[in-house]
């Protein structure tokens, strides 16, 4: 039987600044982009995380940890908690998956159920990346959901992580779209279409292209459109619709500072972004992307919803829960009960 939220509220949008925000948005919903660590990998833990599910309205969350973490220089004499709290490097931290994977472990079932956890510890410019995954989804067969998010182009993190710059078309990267080809994993990415110091055209954009065309077996979740803190290009909608017409292996979701933006500055749903949604919605998903912060569920949510009111009963229901269930919902865990084997030797076969 086909998964539908269990139940839809009615209630009316709240005003902003009221604290029935906190009780979310008015429909149920999946949160399809939501970090469970924080910069430091800490975390408030799986209990909390669907006590503020149930307060936000929330059903079901696609979950990861984040695969970097902020170095705590020897000369700061504040510990930082993000990776803008200070000019500290990041490092990638592989340990971000057991994270993830033993809270969602240590739930009851019918908890556990409710989330969809994905792999994201690696190192992206690494080609030994691909056994990390190996090894993760071998370890825990009944966890995972899919790989992400990655973060690739990503402006001033990009800038605070050691090492070479990663991206979407990185050769490293290309074992794990084939291993995640092979066993039908949707693969959440986060790549900047642009430099945050060119918005005159996309310059990353041809970077995500090359992966898309070269794996079309592999399901790509293109994260907040491309989009970043100060990174913009000229006529916005028009690419994203061009990706989405011209590459069926690609969706995306509406998170972070797409929405703000560009889909409903001051909370005005744009026309062009409204015909886009209507057109695309079995291909495009919600998400809050906070960063361990449980709390705020409620307020990141609630304010999709007077975009929401402008959409049909169907984009609206895509929106809401339908695409990402389809997405993340449909190979969670094992496979009538069995555990999913390992390929071998994905590097070579890629190389």
């Amino acid at each position: 039987m086909p998964y539908e939220p269990s139940r839809i509220s009615r209630r009316k949008s709240p005003d902003v600044g009221s604290l029935a925000r906190l009780r979310g948005s008015k429909r149920r919903m999946i949160d399809a982009h939501l970090h469970v660590v924080d910069f430091v990998q800490e975390t408030p833990g799986g209990p909390a995380l669907i006590d503020h599910m149930d307060r936000a309205n929330v059903d079901k969350a696609v979950i990861f940890g984040l695969p970097v973490r902020k170095l705590w220089n020897e000369y700061d004499r504040e510990p930082p908690d993000y990776y803008l709290a200070n000019d500290a490097h990041c490092y990638y931290y592989a340990y971000t998956d057991v994270i993830v994977a033993e809270m969602v472990r240590a739930l009851p079932a019918e908890h556990q159920s409710r989330l969809y956890p994905l792999i994201c510890g690696f190192n992206p410019v690494d080609r030994y990346a691909i056994r990390h995954v190996e090894r993760l989804y071998a370890q825990y067969p009944d966890v995972w959901s899919g790989i992400g998010e990655m973060l690739l182009r990503h402006d001033d993190l990009t800038a605070f992580t050691f090492g070479e710059n990663a991206r979407a078309n990185h050769r490293a990267l290309y074992p794990i779209y084939e291993f995640a080809g092979h066993y039908d994993l949707p693969v959440l990415l986060h790549q900047n279409v642009t430099a945050v110091s060119k918005g005159d055209h996309p310059v990353y954009l041809f970077e995500l292209e090359e992966a898309l065309r070269e794996f079309p077996r592999t399901r790509f979740i293109f994260a907040h459109c491309g989009m970043s803190r100060r990174v913009n290009a000229p006529f916005y909608y028009q690419m994203v619709e061009r990706l989405l017409d011209q590459y069926p292996n690609v969706c995306v979701d509406y998170s972070w500072v797409i929405y703000d933006v560009a889909i409903c500055p001051e909370r005005a749903p744009d026309d062009n972004w409204l015909a886009l949604t209507e057109r695309h919605s079995e291909r495009i998903c919600l998400g809050s992307d906070l960063v361990a912060k449980f709390e705020r569920l409620g307020p990141e949510l609630q304010r999709y919803d007077v975009f929401l009111d402008e959409l049909s009963d169907k984009a609206c229901a895509d929106l809401c829960w339908r695409t990402a269930e389809r997405i993340y919902g449909a190979n969670k865990g094992k496979v009538n009960g069995v555990q999913r084997p390992i390929a071998p030797d994905w590097e070579k076969i890629i190389a």
